[in-house]
This record gives structure tokens, C-alpha cells and sequence, in this order.
């Protein structure tokens, strides 16, 4: 055996030094909450939903304007010559 009485130790080169391994750590946090991250995840959906949402109606609208005006005879699809 070497000098040191550890069965391990780094300093004599004769061990790896595979058992030190740096791991990232939170510090002063508890880490994510599960609750959190689904209450974040629901918020987000809603407002993108919501904005989709907005977006279609608005598309509706002029749709439905479009044919008012076509049968009103406001409009034309064909072309004058």
C-alpha cells in the first residue's frame, strides 16, 4: 500500500479521480414546482388560444362582409372590359 492511509486519495497518481464530479446546484432555490410549471403552461395556452381565437373571428368578419357587399351588388368578381 502507499503512504496515505486513504484507499483513494488524488494525491498519489496512482488512484482515478473519478469519483469528483462538479453537479450543478440550486442555491437558495427549491427547485421547479410542478404546479408552477402547469399553472405557466395553462396561462400561456389561454392567452395564445385566445389570440387565435381573436384572429378567426376577425377573418369571419371580413369574410362575411366580403359576401354582404358581393350580394348587395356594392361589388364585383368579375372584370369589366
Amino acid at each position: 500500500m502507499h503512504a496515505s492511509s486513504c484507499p483513494r486519495c488524488t494525491s498519489c497518481g496512482k488512484h482515478m479521480a473519478g469519483g469528483r464530479v462538479a453537479h450543478a446546484t440550486l442555491k437558495g432555490k427549491a427547485g421547479p414546482s410542478v404546479v408552477k410549471e402547469i399553472f405557466i403552461g395553462l396561462t400561456l395556452g389561454l392567452v395564445a388560444g385566445g389570440m387565435w381565437k381573436m384572429h378567426h373571428w376577425n377573418e369571419q368578419r371580413k369574410t362575411r362582409s366580403f359576401y354582404d357587399m358581393l350580394d348587395k351588388g356594392q361589388i364585383s368578381v368579375v372584370v369589366q372590359e
